[in-house]
This record gives C-alpha cells, sequence and structure tokens, in this order.
C-alpha cells in the first residue's frame, strides 16, 4: 500500500478528504509558475478534523502543504502529497479585544473579513498586501506579507502576538504570549545560542530581507520571539491552526506628497531623503506604468503627475492637521523633485493612488508576450534601490526581456513581472539563468531574494547567493527540529527543488490541444492564479464571480475553471480533452455573465471559453435537449409569432399545469421555472409596422434606400403630433430601433416604452422589421458555427443602416454586447463587425448625447437598478448610471449578477444555485425595499425579479416613457392611446416608492 493508501484508511479523514482528478486538478497550481500535481485535498471543517488530518498524514508519511487562498506567487502553497485548504471552513474569528488591540483568528479568515470584523472599534490589521481582499490570515503569516503600508503598521511578524501550531512530530504547541518551553523550543534556543554569530551577521539587515528563516527574531535581545520567527517559514515548519495578531489604529489626519523626478532610478534615490519624515507608505513608478493605465482607460481618465517620468507617491499620517501638513510641505523641500505637491484632497489623492494601483494591475499584461511571476518581489535597502533599479534594467535588457518595475521604494521592494519564454522550448533554462543573476544582483546590493511573497519554490534554491553555508546549514538544522522527516512542504526553502523544475507552461509544449488550438491554450493560461474572483467583489460593485459566491467552491471560481482547462490543455493528469467530465462538471455552473471578462486582472473570459468546449465537445455529436429548445430560441420565436394565435396557443402550452410539465422536460428545463408567455398577436415588431408609404422619407438618409421589408417607419411622430401636443419631434432625427428576438417574441412593454421615449426625444424611430439575430443563444449553448451563419445575416441587414449614419438603438444588453465582444472573436476577418458595433447605442448612450434632452425629475422615488452582467462587463454601466443619477431619484445599484443569466438559470440543475445567486445582492435588495421602481434592462434580470418575487421590473425606455409628464403626474393608459398596440401599464402608487 501507498502513503496516500493507509492515509485514507485512517478514521476520520475520509469525510473532508478529496482524492478525486477535479479537486487534484484544482490545487496543482498558486498563483505562481509551477504546477504539482497533490495525491489528495483535504477541506477541514473544525480544528479537531484540521489536526485529525495532518496527524495521519504524518503517521504514514504523506507530505503536507498547507494553503490559504492559493495567492502565493513564488510556488510556496503546491505539492505532490496532501493540500490541507484551510481557507474554505477554518475562516472564524474568535474574539476582538479593544483595549488589548488583539484579535483570535483561525488561519482560514480572510485578511477583509478581520478588517470589517475590527472596524466597528477603530481598529484593523496592520498588512495590507493587494490581495487583500482573499488572501487569509494565515498565508500572510506563512509568508511574512507587507503591503505598500508596512512603513507605517509593519510586516505580518511585527504583528503576531501568538500561534498555536503543529509541528511536523504531530506536537500541538504555542509560540509567543502564553506559551511554554515545549519541545522542539528548548533544542532551538540551544541552536542559537551556539550561532549568535552567524545570525547576528547575516539576518535583520533590513526589515524587507523576508529570504530565508528570519533567525534574527531569535536573538536574545530580541527576546526569543519564535511566534515573529515563526513567519516566514512557508509551512515548512509548521501547520497554524489558531493566530492572535495584533491590531492598531488609523491615525485621524492623513495626507499625500506626490513627486516628480527624471527617471524611476532617480526616484529611488531620493529614499534617504524621504524617508526621515516616517512615511506610513511611499511607492515609486515610471512613466511605462503610467502609459499603460493611459492605454486602458484612455488619456482623459488619468490625471496629470508632477513633471518627470519617474514618480514617488507618499503617505503621511498624524493626528493634528497642521502638524502633518508643515511636515507635507518640509518633505516636498527637502526631496529633490522636479515639481512636487501636497495633496491634502482626498478624493483628488485617491485617484493618484489608484494610478498606482491599477498599474500595477495591469504591469502583467501589457507587454506583447506574457509576463510571469518568478523574480517578483525582490527588495534592497532603500539606500541602495537607485542603483539596483539601474543594474536592473541593464540585466533585463542584457537577456532580452521586459517588464514594468513599481514597487514599495520606502522598503526597498520592487515588484515586477517579466516576459521570461517559459512557454517555449529552452525557456525555463533561459529562466533559470536570469533569476541566477538577479539573485547575485540583489546580493551584491546586500539585498533579498523575496521582499514580501517568501521564496516558495521560485527563490529557494537561489538562497546560496545571499546567505553563508552557515547559515544554510542552520536553516536544515532547524527544519530537523521541527519536521524531522521532511514532511511539512518540501522543496521550499531547505534542501530545494530546482528553480526551472515543474514550470507550468514548459510542461504543456508538444500537448495535443495546444497544437492543435495554440491561441486557445495561451489563453487559458492567462490565469495566473491571482485570485480576484474568489473575493466577495459584488459587495463592492462587481460581478466576478457569481456562482462562486454562492457555491464557495473552487471548482466555481474564475480561477478553478481555468486551472481546469489548464489541465486539459496539459492533458497528462485530465486526458479526455473537451470531453472529459472534469472539465464539464467545472463549467456547469459558469453563468456566462462576462463578469470576469472585465474584472479580472488578466483578463480571462470564461463564457468564451466555455463557448469554445461546448463547441469541441458536442462537433458531429447529439446535443443536449436544451441546446436546441434555449440554443435555438430565436428560430421557434420567430416561427410562433409569424402565425396569427400560434402565441396564444404556445402560451397556453407553456403556462397550463400537465402541458407545462411535459414542455419543460422536453425542453430540458427545471420544473420549478416558469415559462416566459408568447406575444399572442404576433412579434413585437409587426405591431409597429408602417402604414403603406410610411418608409418612404427614409431613402434620403444618407443616399442610401432603407425602406421596405427591411426598415419600416411606425409614423408614431406623426400621430403624436395630433394626439399629444407635449411631445412633438424637436427635430427630424431618424433612429432605427433594432429588436432582439426575446423583446420580439415574449409579452412585455419595452419595445413601446422605447418607442415612446425616442419620440419625446425628438426622434423619429423606425422599428427594423427584418431579423437581425446576433446568435447569443447560439453562442452560449457552444454552437458557434450558427452563431456565425447568424450573425453574417444581421451584418447584412445592420450594416447598410450604420454605415448611412444612421443610430441603431438596442433593447436588450446582452444582445449589443455581442456585437461589442464575441462578433469580433467568431468573424475576426469581418471588418463590418466593427462599423456595426459602433453604430449600435445603448437608450442611455444616445439620449447621453442628444442635445436639449433632459431626464425627467424622479426626485422621492426609489430605483433598485439590476444592471445585466453583459451591459457590466462589456457595454459598461457609467452611462446609465449618470443618467439615473441626473433624475434626483435615490438609486440602488446592485453589483452582483440576477442569477437567471439566459438559458442558465432555465436549465435543469440549475435553479438552486441560480436563485441562491439572487440571494447575494437581488432578494436582499427587493425586500428591503418592497416598493422602490425596480429596473432591469435584461430580460433574464426582468424574469428573476417575477419568477422569484412576483414583481414586475421595467427597461429604462418604459421608467422614462412613464415618468416624462413629471414627478407628480403619471402617464395613463389614455396618455399611450395614440399607440397602434396596447400601452403601457397606468402608474399607480404613493409619491415615494412607486410599485410598478
Amino acid at each position: 500500500m501507498t502513503a496516500l493508501d493507509d492515509f485514507l484508511a485512517q478514521t476520520g479523514v475520509a469525510d473532508c478528504t478529496d482524492t478525486s482528478t477535479l479537486s487534484r486538478a484544482l490545487y496543482s497550481t498558486d498563483a505562481s509558475i509551477y504546477r504539482v500535481v497533490p495525491q489528495a485535498v483535504a477541506r477541514p471543517r473544525t480544528t479537531d478534523e484540521l489536526l485529525t488530518v495532518a496527524r495521519a498524514a504524518l503517521a504514514v508519511g504523506l507530505p503536507i502543504v498547507p494553503r490559504g487562498a492559493g495567492t502565493s506567487c513564488a510556488g510556496n502553497a503546491v505539492g505532490e502529497g496532501l493540500v490541507i485548504d484551510v481557507a474554505r471552513h477554518l475562516n472564524g474569528i474568535g474574539t476582538i479585544d479593544a483595549s488589548a488591540r488583539t484579535a483570535v483568528v483561525q488561519p482560514g479568515v480572510v485578511q477583509q473579513a478581520l478588517q470589517v470584523a475590527a472596524r466597528p472599534h477603530a481598529l484593523r490589521f496592520g498588512p495590507d498586501p493587494s490581495t487583500f481582499t482573499r488572501c487569509t490570515i494565515g498565508g500572510m503569516i506563512g509568508n511574512n506579507a507587507c503591503g505598500p503600508r508596512a512603513l507605517g503598521y509593519g510586516r505580518s511578524s511585527d504583528n503576531i502576538v501568538s500561534l498555536t501550531v503543529l509541528t511536523g512530530t504531530g506536537e500541538l504547541i504555542t509560540l509567543g504570549e502564553g506559551g511554554t518551553d515545549a519541545a522542539p523550543l528548548p533544542a532551538l534556543r540551544d541552536l542559537v545560542g551556539a550561532n549568535l554569530g552567524t545570525i547576528r551577521t547575516e539576518f535583520g539587515h533590513f526589515p524587507r530581507q523576508v529570504s530565508g528563516y528570519s533567525l534574527e527574531h531569535l536573538l536574545p535581545e530580541k527576546g526569543f520571539a519564535v511566534e515573529k520567527f515563526f513567519a516566514g517559514t512557508e509551512g515548512t515548519l509548521g501547520i497554524i491552526t489558531s493566530a492572535t495578531v495584533r491590531l492598531v489604529a488609523d491615525a485621524p489626519v492623513a495626507m499625500m506628497v506626490a513627486l516628480g523626478y527624471p527617471s524611476m532610478p532617480e526616484a529611488a534615490d531620493a529614499m534617504p531623503a524621504i524617508l526621515p519624515f516616517k512615511p506610513t507608505a511611499c511607492e515609486g513608478m515610471d512613466r511605462r506604468i503610467y502609459d499603460v493605465v493611459v492605454r486602458k482607460a484612455g488619456a482623459g481618465a488619468v490625471p496629470p503627475l508632477p513633471a518627470g517620468d519617474g514618480w514617488v507617491f507618499v503617505e503621511l499620517v498624524g493626528d493634528d492637521l497642521a502638524e502633518v501638513r508643515a511636515r507635507a510641505e518640509a518633505l516636498v523641500a527637502a526631496a529633490g523633485a522636479l515639481e512636487g505637491w501636497v495633496v491634502d484632497d482626498k478624493a483628488r489623492a485617491d485617484v493618484l493612488w489608484k494610478i498606482r494601483a491599477d498599474g500595477a494591475g495591469l504591469a502583467g499584461v501589457s507587454l506583447d508576450e506574457p509576463a510571469w511571476a518568478g523574480w517578483e518581489d525582490a527588495a534592497v535597502p532603500p539606500e541602495r534601490l537607485g542603483a539596483y533599479l539601474r543594474e536592473f534594467d541593464a540585466l533585463l535588457e542584457q537577456h532580452g526581456l521586459h517588464g514594468l518595475p513599481y514597487g514599495h521604494f520606502g522598503d526597498g521592494c520592487v515588484h515586477c513581472r517579466i516576459d521570461f519564454p517559459i512557454q517555449y522550448a529552452g525557456g525555463a533554462q533561459a529562466y533559470r539563468e536570469f533569476v541566477e543573476q538577479a539573485a547575485a544582483l540583489a546580493a551584491k546590493h546586500g539585498g533579498s531574494m523575496s521582499g514580501e511573497h517568501g521564496d516558495g519554490r521560485a527563490r529557494s534554491a537561489l538562497l546560496p547567493a545571499m546567505y553563508s553555508p552557515a547559515a544554510l546549514g542552520l536553516f536544515g538544522q532547524i527544519k530537523n527540529l521541527f519536521d524531522p522527516d521532511n514532511l511539512l512542504n518540501p522543496g521550499v526553502l531547505v534542501d530545494p527543488r530546482p528553480v526551472e523544475a515543474d514550470v507550468r507552461m514548459a510542461q504543456t509544449i508538444g500537448s495535443p490541444i495546444r497544437l492543435a488550438n495554440p491561441e486557445f491554450a495561451a489563453a487559458v493560461h492567462r490565469c495566473t492564479g491571482v485570485g480576484k474572483c474568489l473575493a466577495n467583489s459584488t459587495a463592492g460593485g462587481g460581478v466576478m464571480c457569481p456562482s462562486y459566491q454562492a457555491t464557495r467552491d473552487e471548482k466555481d471560481s474564475t480561477r478553478g475553471r481555468a486551472r481546469v482547462l489548464q489541465e486539459m490543455v496539459n492533458g497528462r493528469l485530465i486526458g479526455d480533452g473537451f470531453r472529459s467530465p472534469e472539465v464539464a462538471e467545472a463549467l456547469d455552473l459558469c453563468l456566462a455573465c462576462k463578469g470576469c471578462s472585465s474584472e479580472c486582472p488578466t483578463g480571462i473570459d470564461m463564457p468564451t471559453f466555455k463557448s469554445i468546449v461546448l463547441d469541441e465537445k458536442y462537433r458531429g455529436r447529439v446535443r443536449p435537449a436544451s441546446h436546441y429548445a434555449l440554443g435555438w430560441l430565436p428560430r421557434w420565436g420567430r416561427m410562433v409569432t409569424a402565425v396569427p394565435g400560434l402565441g396564444a396557443l404556445a402560451s397556453f402550452a407553456t403556462q397550463t399545469p400537465g402541458f407545462k410539465h411535459v414542455v419543460r422536460w422536453a425542453a430540458g428545463v427545471d420544473q420549478r421555472r416558469p415559462m416566459p408567455a408568447f406575444r399572442a398577436g404576433g412579434s413585437a415588431r409587426a405591431e409597429f409596422r408602417p402604414a403603406v408609404g410610411a418608409g418612404q422619407k427614409l431613402k434620403s438618409l444618407g443616399g442610401s434606400s432603407l425602406a421596405g421589408s427591411s426598415l419600416a417607419g411606425s409614423s408614431l411622430g406623426a400621430l403624436a403630433a395630433r394626439r399629444r401636443s407635449d411631445i412633438v419631434p424637436v427635430g427630424d432625427k431618424a433612429v432605427v430601433i433594432w429588436v432582439d428576438s426575446f423583446t420580439d417574441a415574449f409579452v412585455g412593454d419595452q419595445l413601446a416604452g422605447l418607442v415612446q421615449t425616442l419620440v419625446r426625444a425628438g426622434y423619429e424611430p423606425q422599428v427594423l422589421q427584418s431579423d437581425a439575430c446576433c446568435g447569443l443563444t447560439w453562442i452560449t449553448t457552444g454552437q458557434l458555427d450558427g452563431a456565425r451563419r447568424q450573425l453574417r445575416h444581421a451584418l447584412d441587414v445592420l450594416h447598410p443602416i450604420v454605415s448611412s449614419g444612421v443610430p441603431v438603438v438596442g433593447l436588450e444588453p446582452s444582445c449589443m454586447a455581442v456585437w461589442r465582444s464575441d462578433a469580433g472573436e467568431l468573424l475576426p476577418d469581418e471588418p463590418r463587425v466593427a462599423d456595426v458595433a459602433n453604430g449600435i447605442f445603448t437608450l442611455a448612450e444616445l439620449l447621453t448625447n442628444t442635445e436639449g434632452w433632459l431626464a425627467p425629475d424622479l426626485s422621492g422615488h426609489t430605483i433598485i437598478a439590476q444592471p445585466h452582467c453583459h451591459h457590466s462587463a462589456v457595454l459598461g454601466w457609467k452611462t446609465d448610471a449618470a443618467l439615473l443619477a441626473s433624475t434626483g431619484a435615490e438609486v440602488i445599484t446592485l453589483g452582483g449578477c440576477c442569477g437567471l443569466a439566459g438559458n442558465f438559470g432555465v436549465e435543469k440543475g440549475h435553479y438552486d444555485v441560480s436563485v441562491k445567486v439572487a440571494e447575494h445582492d437581488l432578494l436582499p435588495a427587493l425586500h428591503a425595499h418592497p416598493d422602490a421602481i425596480v429596473l432591469a434592462d435584461g430580460f433574464s434580470c426582468r424574469k428573476q425579479v417575477s419568477d422569484l418575487e412576483q414583481r414586475r421590473a421595467m427597461s429604462l425606455g418604459e421608467l422614462l416613457a412613464t415618468h416624462s409628464a413629471g414627478p407628480e403626474r403619471f402617464v395613463s393608459q389614455e396618455d399611450l392611446s395614440w399607440f397602434s398596440v396596447p400601452g403601457l401599464p397606468a402608474w399607480r402608487g404613493r409619491r415615494r416608492g412607486t410599485r410598478w
């Protein structure tokens, strides 16, 4: 029997241990460039279960890697034995002692969760790495995380009171306050006493010297602070089961100083002049980072900076405003900058800090070739930083490599993702050659291989560049005291693996899927594992990743899915390619919301990946029933509404007990999901067909004849002029309404509301009569050839219109988003796509750019706005947000997905998750504001509101149409009688919170 077999035979480990291929794929890598497939994954639910699992593994000789959020950039959290995930369940906050300023936490507590819990006491945990929304306290202690404000609040090691740790011998010991001299501490004390000279001369030279074991904490003059020493040991000496950490109080006054220098090295040269002013943060960057942000956000979105090409942003804090201001002004005078600003306006300061934050996030994805972690966070004493940066740039040039350095200049720590050629033959060896020379360079300047991310597999083998054989020998002896069998994170720090071993991308060279689909293989490997998708992002206004927010299961995160696809490309663990069951399980709960495409720092577009996988999987094979029923829904909608009365018959079949259950079963629809009702009198477009000759005036538009069967004028402007003097068009402004398949086929007043809103805005709306389906449902079900056919036909219809200069306005955000995202990817050689994408507008985009148009006064009303995910991710919600703000209404904009997401929430097996997603943002808002107006442009969003709450949500066109008469007087059914179709329902209700 193997060690794994012996381990699994132990009582008490089976319930929380997973040996499935899927779980092993999910945990095969972290945020580093390394891939090591574990034999098993454990997710203990209690501390006792953690102890049972770990001791069982130690007893049979199974290596253990403790893991928090898996955001480690150096390969600290991967290994071939048992990975213990403490983040899933061991995330409780015990007690917060405000008077002592301490908190007791489990190792899986997310740093942001601790901040939220401490905030009522005006306290916080000091270290603040960029991954604070998902990194765990245990992981932060493991690699001695710091963040930009370590100057003011210290490293993780500086904020530890005590730790409870399980050693490699299975003993549970307490380090620090309340601890005793339990084994192996007496032997450790003796070892330190015998090597004081080595420790005093080689360790603790500057705060960011975190590579190796931080032995300086064990010196007698440091109080033999074993709890501080334990920070940065990366799980090689013990597994943290509980931590008591120190909390700090933010100073009441904070002020920013922005300094400009001719170059980044010259900015770094100023550190000796800046640091005496005691900043809490001192961040540096140069023109390269600034230009990246400009390219992403646009020049108009990025404020100017002080003169120069290198900048330092400094934060000063204190208790007295006058003292902080005086210190800031003195800093500007002493810093030797080309130009310096004291920024005392918080909003302005936040914008400047955001340039640094956004640039850091974009630095890894802004080069011609992918940029990777590896030489990620080296640090040198701050007074040596300028010289180091000059030589580092020269070293990059010597190797033909590129990177965008930036970092915590006050600490001498430099971050840089580099375009190592690890995806090519010989690339891993080239990587090793560079990092060995980079290590020698950092050591030459008295620096550390790592300044805050730990050594892991990326830098442990480089430690001889900065430590003597005697110091390295001490590491081994200490490891032997705590972990004599080398079972805790082996291959890291002591007896390390070579830096070029286990490189993930190198292992894909020659794989069949990569050879056949190189672009797909490269795209899925853009996920670096930084894990932003694990954050509770919807609380901050994001979408990504709604299914993970519901299940908290790694496989349902964008990162988890990318990891499985990477393993599929590799082919060694997941060997059935696109038809692998592990791939199907990982992608099953992807809502295709597109949130990741805009919110993932590396630009992962999981819905596109899912479409490609489904397309490849079912090529030439019979598909699930839902792919034909829901994937071809526009086709069925056209058939049903083409024949008068057939819509009523179809609705009878889908709404009547007995019949509807059969229909749902045949269509692959969950029996709990109500079916939408078809329009009884024909399509929505048909209700706006013109009288004879009504389209003739369009012949003069752009010199192109657009009348006839393709485009029809409803003559609504003329009718409105006869019936309502207050909505006479203010000019002859033609606009074409592109009616999507959902609006066209199903019951609703969205088109009527849009038409009236456009007429009141002075437009002559013309309703497009020819079908121009964007192929959305074919895309989401992975029928890409069918989607391309739909798109080409739609181009034939829409392109002549946009080419004539007539704007096209749409109703369904997901359909408009196809033109701005998927269409270009599916038809890359079709130049007409860009023209149509640029010529189709949302209603908010059109009205915002309409001269003289004013939003109605909705002050006194509360609006719950549920942006469609594609609207937020692809089209952008800012224009709609600004329009709604101009109405004066109280607008509650939801950050999360509604949960229905097209065909997702309709299909069998998805209903429970669909509801769970809705419970994250949508349903709590509806319950908290029962009388609010519910605004949702997306068909799916409106249906979810109706299905789960029996409330009616309206589109923006309906909202504006029913309120254009003013805040005190609603538009009635009689007011809308000039429509040739049943108009919008009347508004009734109270002045505030009128219900639709």
